[in-house]
Protein backbone atom coordinates (compact mmCIF):
# COMPACT_ATOMS: atom_id res chain seq x y z
CA UNK A 1 0.00 0.00 0.00
CA UNK A 2 1.04 3.72 -0.93
CA UNK A 3 2.28 5.51 2.07
CA UNK A 4 1.34 2.97 4.07
CA UNK A 5 3.16 4.10 7.29
CA UNK A 6 1.85 7.57 6.53
CA UNK A 7 -1.91 6.08 6.17
CA UNK A 8 -1.47 4.31 9.75
CA UNK A 9 -0.29 7.54 11.54
CA UNK A 10 -3.25 9.77 10.44
CA UNK A 11 -5.64 7.02 11.37
CA UNK A 12 -3.37 6.76 14.83
CA UNK A 13 -3.76 10.88 15.19
CA UNK A 14 -7.58 11.07 14.12
CA UNK A 15 -8.13 8.84 17.83
CA UNK A 16 -6.37 11.25 19.06
CA UNK A 17 -8.05 14.29 18.30
CA UNK A 18 -11.46 12.50 18.79
CA UNK A 19 -10.44 11.74 22.02
CA UNK A 20 -9.26 14.82 23.02
CA UNK A 21 -12.30 16.18 21.64
CA UNK A 22 -10.75 18.73 18.70
CA UNK A 23 -13.14 16.80 15.96
CA UNK A 24 -16.80 15.28 16.86
CA UNK A 25 -18.26 13.08 14.48
CA UNK A 26 -16.69 13.12 10.74
CA UNK A 27 -15.97 16.99 11.36
CA UNK A 28 -12.25 17.95 11.28
CA UNK A 29 -9.52 16.23 8.76
CA UNK A 30 -5.78 15.43 8.25
CA UNK A 31 -2.74 15.25 5.84
CA UNK A 32 0.52 14.30 5.85
CA UNK A 33 3.32 14.81 2.84
CA UNK A 34 5.93 12.79 1.85
CA UNK A 35 7.37 13.61 -1.14
CA UNK A 36 5.62 14.76 -4.19
CA UNK A 37 2.41 12.81 -2.26
CA UNK A 38 -0.09 13.64 0.52
CA UNK A 39 -2.52 11.00 2.54
CA UNK A 40 -5.37 12.70 3.51
CA UNK A 41 -8.37 11.71 5.78
CA UNK A 42 -11.45 11.04 3.56
CA UNK A 43 -14.26 12.52 3.32
CA UNK A 44 -17.57 11.50 5.47
CA UNK A 45 -15.95 8.98 7.94
CA UNK A 46 -15.16 9.67 11.43
CA UNK A 47 -11.39 10.15 12.45
CA UNK A 48 -11.92 7.47 15.01
CA UNK A 49 -13.40 4.90 12.95
CA UNK A 50 -10.68 5.18 9.33
CA UNK A 51 -8.39 2.37 8.66
CA UNK A 52 -5.52 2.99 6.69
CA UNK A 53 -6.74 1.99 3.66
CA UNK A 54 -9.79 4.25 4.09
CA UNK A 55 -7.06 7.48 3.46
CA UNK A 56 -6.29 8.03 -0.03
CA UNK A 57 -3.44 9.48 -1.38
CA UNK A 58 -2.95 12.36 -3.79
CA UNK A 59 -0.40 14.16 -5.97
CA UNK A 60 0.40 17.96 -5.82
CA UNK A 61 -2.31 18.77 -7.83
CA UNK A 62 -5.03 17.27 -5.93
CA UNK A 63 -5.40 14.26 -8.54
CA UNK A 64 -5.74 10.31 -6.54
CA UNK A 65 -2.92 8.51 -6.82
CA UNK A 66 -3.84 5.50 -4.65
CA UNK A 67 -6.90 4.31 -2.77
CA UNK A 68 -10.72 4.10 -3.28
CA UNK A 69 -11.93 6.82 -0.32
CA UNK A 70 -13.08 10.54 -1.57
CA UNK A 71 -10.52 12.72 -0.37
CA UNK A 72 -11.61 15.12 2.35
CA UNK A 73 -13.73 18.40 1.25
CA UNK A 74 -10.97 20.56 2.27
CA UNK A 75 -8.60 19.29 0.33
CA UNK A 76 -7.53 22.16 -1.46
CA UNK A 77 -6.89 24.24 1.91
CA UNK A 78 -4.60 21.22 2.66
CA UNK A 79 -2.93 21.46 -0.76
CA UNK A 80 -2.49 25.37 -0.44
CA UNK A 81 -0.76 25.37 2.35
CA UNK A 82 1.91 23.02 1.17
CA UNK A 83 2.37 24.90 -1.68
CA UNK A 84 2.63 27.58 0.59
CA UNK A 85 5.26 26.51 3.46
CA UNK A 86 7.93 23.71 3.93
CA UNK A 87 5.67 21.71 6.16
CA UNK A 88 5.01 18.50 5.86
CA UNK A 89 1.54 17.66 8.48
CA UNK A 90 -1.95 19.71 8.27
CA UNK A 91 -4.30 19.54 10.97
CA UNK A 92 -7.73 20.93 10.49
CA UNK A 93 -10.15 20.82 14.10
CA UNK A 94 -13.33 21.75 14.79
CA UNK A 95 -12.45 22.44 18.82
CA UNK A 96 -15.28 24.35 20.93
CA UNK A 97 -12.84 27.18 22.45
CA UNK A 98 -11.29 27.34 18.86
CA UNK A 99 -14.61 28.09 16.92
CA UNK A 100 -15.71 30.30 20.11
CA UNK A 101 -12.83 32.49 19.03
CA UNK A 102 -13.38 32.04 15.27
CA UNK A 103 -16.99 33.16 15.68
CA UNK A 104 -16.37 35.99 17.54
CA UNK A 105 -12.63 37.88 17.18
CA UNK A 106 -10.38 38.65 14.14
CA UNK A 107 -7.18 37.17 16.28
CA UNK A 108 -6.30 34.77 19.06
CA UNK A 109 -5.45 38.16 21.56
CA UNK A 110 -1.78 36.99 23.17
CA UNK A 111 -2.50 36.48 26.69
CA UNK A 112 0.24 33.79 26.82
CA UNK A 113 3.86 33.69 25.11
CA UNK A 114 2.94 30.18 24.67
CA UNK A 115 1.69 32.20 21.35
CA UNK A 116 4.95 32.40 20.19
CA UNK A 117 5.51 28.34 19.29
CA UNK A 118 2.71 29.07 16.91
CA UNK A 119 4.65 31.94 15.22
CA UNK A 120 2.91 34.69 17.10
CA UNK A 121 -0.23 36.28 17.06
CA UNK A 122 -2.79 33.62 16.15
CA UNK A 123 -4.85 35.33 13.06
CA UNK A 124 -9.26 34.94 12.13
CA UNK A 125 -8.96 34.13 8.75
CA UNK A 126 -11.74 35.70 6.91
CA UNK A 127 -14.78 33.26 6.36
CA UNK A 128 -15.72 31.61 3.32
CA UNK A 129 -17.42 28.83 2.59
CA UNK A 130 -15.84 25.10 3.76
CA UNK A 131 -14.01 23.26 0.73
CA UNK A 132 -13.46 26.00 -1.19
CA UNK A 133 -10.59 27.69 -2.81
CA UNK A 134 -11.72 30.98 -1.40
CA UNK A 135 -11.41 29.54 1.86
CA UNK A 136 -8.14 27.67 0.93
CA UNK A 137 -6.41 31.42 0.02
CA UNK A 138 -7.44 33.02 3.03
CA UNK A 139 -6.25 30.40 5.18
CA UNK A 140 -2.97 30.59 2.99
CA UNK A 141 -2.92 34.70 3.74
CA UNK A 142 -3.59 34.18 7.49
CA UNK A 143 -0.62 32.07 7.94
CA UNK A 144 1.88 34.66 6.75
CA UNK A 145 3.58 36.93 8.71
CA UNK A 146 4.32 36.36 12.34
CA UNK A 147 6.90 37.42 14.70
CA UNK A 148 10.07 37.76 12.46
CA UNK A 149 8.04 36.82 9.85
CA UNK A 150 9.05 33.19 9.43
CA UNK A 151 5.48 32.26 9.22
CA UNK A 152 2.55 30.86 11.62
CA UNK A 153 2.03 27.57 12.23
CA UNK A 154 -1.33 28.25 13.31
CA UNK A 155 -4.69 29.68 11.91
CA UNK A 156 -8.37 30.30 13.12
CA UNK A 157 -10.82 30.25 10.35
CA UNK A 158 -13.86 32.64 11.21
CA UNK A 159 -17.35 30.48 11.97
CA UNK A 160 -15.39 27.71 11.08
CA UNK A 161 -12.66 26.57 13.07
CA UNK A 162 -8.71 26.20 13.35
CA UNK A 163 -5.64 24.68 10.98
CA UNK A 164 -2.18 24.10 12.62
CA UNK A 165 0.92 22.84 10.67
CA UNK A 166 4.29 21.18 11.92
CA UNK A 167 7.50 19.94 11.26
CA UNK A 168 5.91 16.42 11.28
CA UNK A 169 2.46 15.15 12.08
CA UNK A 170 2.45 14.77 15.83
CA UNK A 171 4.22 18.19 15.82
CA UNK A 172 0.96 19.63 13.86
CA UNK A 173 -1.30 17.48 16.48
CA UNK A 174 0.42 19.34 19.46
CA UNK A 175 0.04 22.64 18.06
CA UNK A 176 -3.63 22.29 17.65
CA UNK A 177 -3.95 21.26 21.20
CA UNK A 178 -1.77 24.20 21.82
CA UNK A 179 -4.49 26.28 19.77
CA UNK A 180 -7.14 25.38 21.66
CA UNK A 181 -5.11 25.58 24.91
CA UNK A 182 -4.36 29.02 23.97
CA UNK A 183 -8.31 29.98 22.65
CA UNK A 184 -9.38 28.14 26.47
CA UNK A 185 -7.95 30.44 28.11
CA UNK A 186 -8.95 33.42 26.70
CA UNK A 187 -12.38 32.37 26.79
CA UNK A 188 -12.34 31.64 30.53
CA UNK A 189 -10.08 34.79 31.22
CA UNK A 190 -12.97 36.89 29.59
CA UNK A 191 -15.75 35.18 32.34
CA UNK A 192 -14.31 36.72 34.83
CA UNK A 193 -12.75 39.85 33.57
CA UNK A 194 -10.60 42.10 30.94
CA UNK A 195 -7.59 39.69 29.60
CA UNK A 196 -3.87 41.60 29.60
CA UNK A 197 -2.76 41.56 26.53
CA UNK A 198 1.09 41.02 26.53
CA UNK A 199 2.38 43.79 23.71
CA UNK A 200 4.97 42.73 21.04
CA UNK A 201 8.25 44.16 23.05
CA UNK A 202 7.01 41.81 25.56
CA UNK A 203 6.77 39.02 22.96
CA UNK A 204 10.07 39.88 21.62
CA UNK A 205 11.96 39.84 24.71
CA UNK A 206 10.36 35.98 25.26
CA UNK A 207 12.11 35.67 22.16
CA UNK A 208 15.20 36.94 23.59
CA UNK A 209 15.12 34.42 26.14
CA UNK A 210 15.07 31.51 23.33
CA UNK A 211 11.78 30.72 22.81
CA UNK A 212 12.32 31.29 19.19
CA UNK A 213 8.93 31.40 16.40
CA UNK A 214 9.31 28.60 14.16
CA UNK A 215 9.76 29.25 10.66
CA UNK A 216 8.91 27.28 7.24
CA UNK A 217 10.44 28.70 3.80
CA UNK A 218 7.41 30.94 2.17
CA UNK A 219 6.93 30.74 -1.64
Amino acid sequence: MLLGEERARLCAIGRKMAGTGLVSGASGNISVRAGDLVAVTPSGIMLDRMEAGDCPVLDLDGNLVDGESVPSSETPMHMAIYEATGTTAVVHTHSTYGAVVATTMTELPPIHYNTLALGGVVKVAEYATYGTPELAANVRAAMEGGIGGGGMHAALMANHGGVTIGRDLEHAYENAVLLEWLCGVYVRARSIGEPRVLTEEELLRVVERGLNPPAYPRK
